[in-house]
């Protein structure tokens, strides 16, 4: 419930866009940082799962760097060893929630027109479900 009402007040203000955007303001990082509740599920020093406050599948968590990076756009030769953590953490949920065979779905998005609305990259595990493609 909080972190819903953080995210409309983030988005209602703007905050959420790449022109007006403040890592003291994202709602990850205070996730992170635990000044935002959420329901974590897998942590390590690198990484931070939690499940969706809007799923769309029975299991749908999202799965986060802990150091903030705003897109996929912001990978670089230094930080992009971030993204192997994050499919090892989507292969632990995987095998958490007993579908490594059933099947599951990782998907990233970049920028507005694809679907980000939190700048600070994350990789959705959706799982528990029959997924069609295409997504939407």
């Amino acid at each position: 419930m909080i972190v819903a009402l953080c995210l409309t007040l983030f988005m209602g203000e703007g905050l959420l866009n790449n022109t007006m955007y403040s890592v003291d303001d994202c709602l990850f990082c205070n996730i992170i940082k635990r000044t935002i509740p959420a329901d974590i599920i897998y942590e390590t020093d690198e990484i931070i799962a939690f499940n969706d406050i809007n799923p769309e599948a029975p299991h749908h968590l999202l799965i986060i760097p802990k150091n903030h990076i705003a897109t996929i756009n912001n990978l670089d030769a230094k930080n992009s060893f971030i993204m192997g953590s994050m499919f090892e953490a989507a292969v632990y949920l995987a095998k958490k929630f007993g579908v490594t065979e059933s099947g599951y779905r990782v998907v990233m998005n970049c920028n507005a027109d694809a679907g980000q609305t939190v700048f600070h990259i994350h990789l959705h595990f959706l799982a528990g479900r029959n997924l069609t493609w295409p997504p939407g």
